[in-house]
């Protein structure tokens, strides 16, 4: 099983000085690749040296080394995000040179570590993965029903009524959804079906 991921709960911000060179790491929540860019064109300083960065969401990742020599700034960007199990999240490391080289080890270092500890003092929730379902239950069960939505982490996004009751359909916790079909079942005494809707 995958370890948990989480997400940042609110933008984090680290600055550091590395022999003469300053580094400056802004972190963020993502959503989308287009948020991430966003992010990235937003917090890049045209001042700095370089502006590196990378971002996760999901299977997809992007990096970028700013002119730096390869794989020595956005790679570790990239692995302190995944190193801390993070999902979801942007974050861009600017540079300005202060006169003495790093060397490549050297870059890698203050470009992974100026990340990570970012990332480290930041507020971070785990991720939570989130179904959608539908299902019909009768007049009788739904004020049973609506009052135990909570102990789900369950939320109503709709409810439509016929002659014989309603048809909801509920956002809740993958994880949840068993329990749900148990209750469903005990409710209707079996008659009431979940499915799972996109």
């Amino acid at each position: 099983m995958n370890a948990p991921r989480s997400t940042l709960t609110a933008p984090a911000s680290f600055a550091q000085e590395l022999r003469k060179s300053r580094f400056s790491a802004s972190a963020t929540h993502v959503a989308t690749i287009e948020a991430a860019m966003d992010f990235v064109a937003h917090v890049s300083d045209g001042t700095a040296t370089h502006n590196c960065w990378a971002y996760r969401i999901g299977q997809q990742y992007r990096f970028s080394d700013d002119g730096e020599p390869g794989g020595t700034a956005g790679k570790p960007i990239l692995a302190a995000i995944d190193g801390q199990q993070l999902d979801h999240v942007a974050v861009v490391v600017t540079r300005w040179y202060g006169g003495i080289k790093l060397g490549a080890g050297g870059l890698m270092r203050a470009y992974g570590g100026c990340a990570a500890e970012c990332l480290r003092v930041a507020h971070k929730q785990e991720l939570v993965d989130l179904a959608s379902v539908e299902f019909a239950l009768g007049f009788a069960e739904l004020p049973l029903l609506h009052s135990r939505l909570a102990d789900f982490d369950a939320h109503k996004v709709g409810e439509s009524f016929d002659a014989h009751g309603a048809v909801l359909r509920l956002r809740l916790p993958s994880t949840r959804i068993d329990e749900l079909r148990d209750l469903l079942g005990d409710l209707s005494r079996g008659r009431a079906q979940l499915r799972l809707v996109d």
